[in-house]
């Protein structure tokens, strides 16, 4: 079996979502919570370190796919040509423990309502198959993206395979090369404490805060999305997780 794989440059990606736009489109899936590849945005770190991270999550096409093993009717199936892991409608009963067991959350449902049946990226297999790469790859404005063997894409872009915040990919071993965006670092170097200090002193109006861990240890809670979910509980969830509302 020949295995083909995505490539993701996080250091390149803007979160603009064309490549979600794109794959709605292409697919002609309805408006809502029915994604087959979802972009996650959310913010980590404190002053001075903060970090907004965006994290693209298509399905990475498993080399053993957990979803599969799981299926009790056997309606998931891995295609030999691409090693694309595809879904049969017709024998998906809506059990959603495929989805239940992806540790990417890939398989996805168009409401809540029990019986939907499972749907998910099949990797443009039909594109695929006319010479053309995935639409979310060809759309890519930051050229983030990349497709091919993933014996090509290793040699091209190394061999990573795990991203922070995504699960280990020992479980699963997913598809996907990754390249990491850099260690955040500040431009100019300066002292952070002191900063903060001389924020405190607004004279003569009243601060904003009283003291630097009021603004260096943020609750958990305080910012709207401050870590990746990508397994959602209901579709309210999902459409939170992955909708650009915070800008």
């Amino acid at each position: 079996m020949t295995q083909y794989a995505f490539f993701f440059d996080q250091s390149r990606c803007t979160g603009c979502r064309d490549c979600t736009v794109a794959c709605k489109n292409w697919h002609q899936l309805p408006p809502g919570p029915l994604k087959y590849l979802k972009v996650y945005e959310y913010e980590k770190g404190s002053f001075p370190m903060v970090r907004i991270h965006f994290q693209w999550v298509p399905c990475y096409h498993c080399e053993e796919p957990a979803c599969m093993v799981a299926c009790p009717v056997e309606a998931i199936r891995k295609e030999p040509k691409y090693g694309a892991v595809l879904i049969d409608g017709e024998k998906c009963t809506g059990c959603r423990i495929c989805y239940e067991e992806c540790p990417y959350g890939a398989p996805v449902f168009e409401s809540d309502n029990t019986g939907d049946i499972a749907q998910k990226c099949d990797m443009c297999i039909d594109r695929l198959e006319a010479g053309d790469l995935p639409i979310c790859v060809g759309a890519c404005s930051a050229r983030a993206l990349d497709f091919g063997t993933l014996s090509n894409m290793q040699t091209r872009y190394g061999n990573l395979r795990d991203l922070e915040d995504l699960p280990d990919s020992k479980t699963t071993k997913p598809a996907v090369v990754f390249k990491p965006h850099s260690v955040k670092q500040p431009i100019i170097p300066y002292d952070a404490e002191k900063a903060l200090k001389l924020m405190m002193r607004r004279d003569p109006l009243p601060p904003v805060f009283n003291k630097i861990s009021d603004v260096t240890e943020i609750p958990e809670g305080t910012v709207g999305r401050d870590k990746l979910v990508i397994k959602q509980k209901t579709a309210a969830e999902l459409m939170r997780y992955t909708r650009c509302d915070e800008g």
